[in-house]
């Protein structure tokens, strides 16, 4: 198996300690977590005026060894995973950059880099080579890395110093899974939440101030795919991808809302994706995608299946479709490295509207009604949301590399990260 990169629900009470409301943006148009400031891959933010045959304009540009690692952006900090040298040892670092200059500000050490499966060198189809998967959250000063170790920290955003750390393994009892951890960091209200416990602790929240455990619950194996917030029916939860299927918690108390059991085959690396009731899901390796009618009658929760297809032609190995107005848009494929077809399928039947090939596994972010593609080569594409017809607006090759991370849009400024360098362009004046 060549492919090793993989990438990768909440009651509140009137007393919780959280709100009831959905994530705020946040200010400025900082993407300060895995697929944006609501976590859905979505932005308030504008990719600006479409760029000419010369490509968007590069502002900076820096070094980035090894990993698929996406970018995130708050408070004029980027940052990043990356592999590098400790003491003669390839170990993940995490990386803090200025993110209108590029410049580096500080970097940390993680544990030792070590990968099953994979090979560095970047050899066979998939030519990828290895490196972290997972991408650095920033909240507030604080900026949380999960590594592929099942290691949580906690940095002062600005000065890199350790606030706190965390064993998964060795605290709760948490074994790893092959190619290893790619989960990013969920911050709920005051809670970091990750997934990798052992028994009675697959889930965890903990305070994302102090370290200290919050609540634990749970006995699914954990997977490759970033939980994901949302709220349906009224009440905010956090649903998780494990290995079992789908897993929706409230984020106060750990408590499980819903369940919906789910075909496992080798890893499942992609999020799942909330339309109004309907959640979809999808792996690669024959998986495929499905949806999911999630209904609440009294105090009592429900999912029945509205479509399941088996397969290729609906299903995404790592890259997670956004959502807009009802419509699927992403790189639904299997290990079509270069070429892959980017799709939009309708959530709530399983039909491909249209296709177009030219992708791979990249990524896409969405933004009004455009949508910003980084494909697996270091090609920036921008494209309508429209469920009619495919209608590209712009394309430029702009990185060397692979591409398997996630594009980001901040205060002006895409970012986009390949396995050998990582880089700014300017979208507005």
């Amino acid at each position: 198996m060549k492919s090793k990169v993989l990438l990768s629900v909440i009651a509140f009470s009137a007393s919780s300690a959280f709100s009831a409301l959905p994530p705020r943006p946040t200010a400025g148009g900082d993407w300060p977590s895995y697929r944006g400031p609501n976590g859905d891959g979505t932005t308030p933010a504008d990719f600006g005026k479409v760029w000419d045959t010369a490509g968007p304009k590069q502002v900076w540009k820096a070094d980035t060894a090894k990993g698929f690692s996406s970018i995130t952006v708050s408070g004029g900090i980027a940052s990043t995973l990356v592999t590098r040298d400790l003491e003669g040892s390839p170990a993940e670092h995490v990386v803090a950059f200025d993110s209108s200059t590029g410049k580096e500000l500080w970097a940390q050490p993680l544990k030792l880099a070590k990968y099953d499966g994979g090979g560095d060198d970047g050899t066979g189809d998939n030519k990828g080579g290895d490196g972290p998967r997972s991408t650095p959250t920033i909240s507030g000063d604080n900026l949380y890395v999960y590594g592929s170790n099942l290691d949580l920290y906690c940095f002062d955003a600005k000065s890199g110093k350790k606030v706190w750390d965390k064993d998964i393994p060795k605290e709760f009892g948490g074994k790893n899974i092959r190619w290893q951890n790619a989960i990013s960091p969920l911050i709920e209200g005051e809670f970091v939440i990750v997934s990798g416990g052992g028994a009675g602790a697959a889930f965890i929240a903990l305070d994302k101030a102090t370290g200290s455990l919050k609540w634990k619950s749970g006995d699914d194996t954990i997977t490759h795919a970033t939980p994901a917030a949302a709220t349906i029916h009224g009440t905010r939860q956090i649903i998780f991808f494990a290995k079992s299927g789908l897993v929706a918690l409230t984020p106060a108390d750990g408590k499980e809302l819903w369940r919906q059991e789910y075909k496992f085959n080798i890893s499942t690396a992609a999020s799942p994706v909330v339309f109004e009731d309907v959640v979809y899901c999808s792996a690669g390796y024959g998986v495929g995608g499905g949806a999911y009618k999630i209904e609440k009658k009294g105090s009592a929760w429900s999912s029945t299946e509205l479509w399941r297809k088996e397969g290729n032609d609906v299903a995404n190995h790592w890259s997670t479709p956004v959502i807009k107005d009802g419509y699927l848009y992403g790189m639904f494929q299997f290990k079509n490295y270069g070429e892959g077809p980017v799709k939009c399928v309708d959530i709530r039947t399983g039909e491909v509207k249209w296709e177009q090939k030219g992708f791979g596994p990249g990524n896409v972010i969405l933004s009004g009604d455009r949508i910003l593609a980084l494909s697996d080569k270091g090609e920036l594409i921008l494209f309508s949301a429209k469920p009619d017809a495919y209608k590209e607006l712009a394309r430029a090759d702009v990185l060397d590399g692979k591409c398997w991370s996630t594009p980001t849009l901040a205060n002006g400024l895409i970012f986009a990260r390949s396995t050998k360098q990582a880089a700014a362009f300017q979208i507005g004046k």
